[in-house]
């Protein structure tokens, strides 16, 4: 089946310049050097946001130039991206209850792993606006969510209840690997924090390390556990419904099709 948008060259490279300039984003104290001076992401997320929100359209704009997207996948993406922002306020973070990580893993292994990058990003933007959550946050979660949606996409072929199967693992490892990098963007610089859960600026790796996990098992487990079932028992609920529509919607769109016109003889 043909994926919603196609990765050329120029979405490719895209993607790898806005996975880059993330995980330098959301890693960079764990490898900073004694001497340097950790500055919150507070003062530098605003800056960080000025070069991953333009990373994150030119993902857009190089498929438009690649020919990856075309108006009938603007449009799904604009559907899926409303109804993430329509679903996302039920939730409101309460306790990690976020069902709109089902609808990005169900997208991007449906459309593509170039679809589910766009509509990770955009969807969390737009449902920002919507619920007021601006901040500086917001790169880091369109980052997370978008790299959601492309591993989704990349995920090995399946068939029926096993494909069903492999998306609810996918779901429940993704839950619980987006609240463990979201950490990273405030917790180097979380201060009062114990010793045992305490960024140290020039410690070992592997001390930093331990200490971040310690941190998320004390602090976000009671979010990324629920959020982890949730998603695992929306897909087993509703992942063989939702999976076969945009199927259907892909097959009757015939993403990339190249239109030809023959002449009519009178």
């Amino acid at each position: 089946m043909t994926p919603a948008v196609r990765i050329g060259k120029r979405s490719l490279f895209a993607i790898l310049a806005t996975t880059i300039v993330g995980i330098v984003a959301f890693g960079w104290p764990l490898i900073a050097s004694p001497e340097s001076d950790a500055v919150a992401h507070s003062t530098d997320a605003p800056w960080l946001f000025v070069i991953v929100v333009p990373l994150l359209l030119a993902v857009v704009l190089a498929q438009f130039t690649d020919g990856g997207m075309d108006a009938k996948a603007i449009a799904v993406l604009g559907v899926l991206a409303a109804v993430v922002s329509a679903l996302r306020p039920l939730g409101g973070g309460t306790a990690g209850l976020e069902p709109i990580w089902v609808i990005l893993v169900l997208g991007g292994r449906a459309l593509g792993p170039g679809f589910g990058f766009s509509l990770g990003a955009v969807s969390l933007f737009s449902s920002a606006l919507l619920t007021g959550g601006v901040g500086p946050w917001l790169p880091f979660q369109m980052l997370g969510a978008a790299w959601v949606g492309l591993g989704a996409g990349l995920l090995p072929k399946a068939t029926g209840r096993t494909e069903i199967y492999l998306l609810a693992a996918y779901g429940a490892v993704a839950a619980f690997a987006y609240g463990l990098l979201l950490n990273l963007w405030f917790w180097p610089f979380t201060a009062g924090l114990p010793s045992a859960i305490a960024f140290v600026p020039g410690a070992p790796l592997a001390e930093n390390f331990s200490a971040w996990l310690h941190f998320t098992v004390l602090t976000s487990l009671g979010y990324d556990i629920p959020r982890a079932i949730l998603t695992v028992v929306l897909i087993f609920a509703a992942g063989p419904t939702i999976l076969t529509a945009l199927r259907r919607v892909s097959r009757k769109a015939r993403f990339g099709a190249i239109p030809t016109f023959e002449s009519v003889t009178p």
